[in-house]
């Protein structure tokens, strides 16, 4: 589903995507309250792409709305947009700049829909220095509990923005032991992905912001 207010811009992605063999856009909405109505009709929605800024409901609570469903990523004007972060928070797995390029759009629908996070390690880093709280939530916190020393050290790691190539080499694993890591992680705590492992990380106060 593609979700943007502005017609031209809804349409221009429908019609790249919907060329696409392996994909095909199921629907498309003006505004967050259209999206949710419509997703509800839709058993095999697997990817929302949300713009941020819309009338009758933006593209954060629509997101949250959407939370538990199929996958949302979040369209953008600009990669430090004040919103990106709250929808991330929201349950967001991930943003796309509208300037990207045609086959940058193709990939991370394609990502997104295979259950990967689309978030850069050097977006991570600006976003977390931006918009990261450093208040410690306890009840967050208490979610770290059921994981090993190993996986809170890979969890940090994620935090700050590294890909599983520079946490193997960090930590002398091989690549597929960190993803190994990175996986259980998830599963434990309950997440969705490498996102909202981050936003999870900043809110039980395993990292902070600013802190390398």
């Amino acid at each position: 589903m593609v979700v943007d207010d502005q017609d031209l811009v809804r349409d221009g992605i429908a019609t790249i995507l919907d060329g696409q063999p392996d994909i095909e856009v199921v629907a498309q909405a003006v505004d967050g309250a259209d999206a949710i109505r419509q997703s509800t009709a839709i058993l095999d929605l697997a990817v929302v792409l949300m713009d941020v800024r819309m009338p009758v409901m933006d593209g954060i609570e629509a997101t949250r709305q959407l939370a538990g469903g199929p996958k949302v990523l979040i369209l953008t004007t600009f990669d430090l947009d004040e919103y990106v972060y709250d929808a991330l928070r929201a349950g967001a797995s991930g943003f796309l700049l509208k300037r990207s390029s045609r086959d940058e759009l193709i990939n991370a629908v394609r990502v997104i829909a295979a259950g990967d996070a689309l978030l850069a390690p050097p977006v991570t880093r600006r976003l977390i220095d931006r918009f990261a709280e450093t208040r410690v939530d306890p009840d967050v916190a208490g979610q770290l509990d059921v994981l090993t020393a190993r996986e809170r050290e890979v969890l940090i790691l994620v935090a700050k923005g590294n890909s599983n190539a520079e946490i193997a080499a960090e930590l002398h694993l091989t690549e597929h032991t960190v993803k190994t890591h990175v996986s259980r992680m998830l599963a434990k705590t309950g997440l969705r992905d490498r996102v909202q492992a981050v936003i999870l990380a900043y809110d039980a106060g395993l990292v902070t912001a600013g802190r390398r």
